[in-house]
């Protein structure tokens, strides 16, 4: 019987091979690239990523209240500086990427991090949806945040992380011609990898996110929707130690997506200071940035480093 669910698909189950298998084939994954040993002798690279996103989640959406502007502008006001005096009490490097209206709305911030030795990428214009947007819309708001963090920093971006990790059909197709050397956005991976599209390879690093990684999914709130926090901090600094311990194992890669104005409270933070206590516990762990990281992945694809087999399974 013919299905009438709408959600589906205009009648996607009709398909032929060739229309299936060329979405799925348009931007892949290709070799994986985990040297064999990280820079310093290290067993595991840990990448620890921040979004600030501030006030642009409300704004992206029109939505321009007091109350849902001053959520985001927690980020600006507390959790930041809160962040940045961890990460120098620990001399621990990240990336933060920043959608261009919030580096403007705060350009000291923006400076801050890239003078206290951290990465800072491209997170879009205005936490744009890029999924709505045509081609040359989504380019020209890239290539717009990528000069205006490049004017505010003096430093041009290598990096790019999408909003809310969309793909259009373009998106790949912006990233190579503004000439970004990693992406990370993706989630077919959890170790970093190029990216191929329509089967060939372009060069590009991806460097690996996951929703288990990320704090937003634990602790968002909603007052008008279904989105609520429904978990302990505690119990989200467990699977994230998992997390680190699984990648430690493997020789791998341990990638973190936080947001300053969801990870920034207090209650919160002990949990990501806890995290940082158990890494370091461990001699022999590269902290990078997400650049950082791209290049010594990059060394695999060029030859320039053995390349280690990284288990899909591991015994504990």
């Amino acid at each position: 019987m013919p299905s009438e669910d709408s959600s589906l698909p205009a009648e996607s189950w009709r398909w032929p091979e060739t229309t299936w298998r060329g979405h799925v084939d348009a931007v892949r994954a290709g070799q994986r690239l985990v040297p064999n040993r990280w820079p310093g002798d290290a067993r595991v690279a840990v990448a620890l990523s921040f979004d600030s996103d501030h006030e642009t989640i409300p704004l992206r959406d029109g939505e321009t209240s007091p109350g849902r502007l001053a959520q985001g502008e927690y980020g600006a006001r507390v959790g930041a500086a809160r962040i940045l005096n961890l990460l120098a009490h620990y001399g621990v490097p990240t990336t933060f990427f920043m959608p261009a209206v919030a580096a403007l709305l705060h350009p000291e911030e923006a400076r801050a991090y890239t003078q206290d030795g951290h990465e800072l990428a491209v997170h879009g214009w205005i936490h744009e949806r890029n999924m709505l947007l045509g081609r040359a819309d989504e380019r020209e708001l890239t290539a717009r945040a990528l000069d205006t963090l490049t004017t505010l920093t003096g430093q041009r971006p290598v990096g790019i992380r999408t909003p809310s990790w969309d793909f259009s059909e373009s998106t790949l197709a912006i990233m190579l011609e503004l000439g970004f050397a990693y992406d990370s956005s993706l989630m077919a991976d959890d170790e970093p990898y190029e990216i191929l599209a329509g089967g060939r390879p372009t060069g590009l690093v991806e460097i690996p996110v996951d929703w288990i990684r990320d704090d937003a999914p634990y602790f968002t709130m909603d007052r008008y929707g279904s989105v609520r926090p429904y978990s302990r901090p505690r119990d989200v600094g467990e699977i994230w130690r998992d997390e680190f311990d699984a990648a430690y194992r493997d020789g791998g890669v341990f990638q973190l997506t936080l947001h300053p104005h969801v990870i920034g409270h207090r209650s919160r933070l002990v949990v990501l200071r806890e995290l940082l206590d158990h890494i370091t516990a461990h001699h022999d762990v590269w902290f990078a940035t997400h650049a950082q990281l791209a290049d010594a992945a990059r060394g695999v694809l060029h030859g320039s480093t053995t390349a280690r087999t990284v288990p899909s399974e591991h015994t504990p």
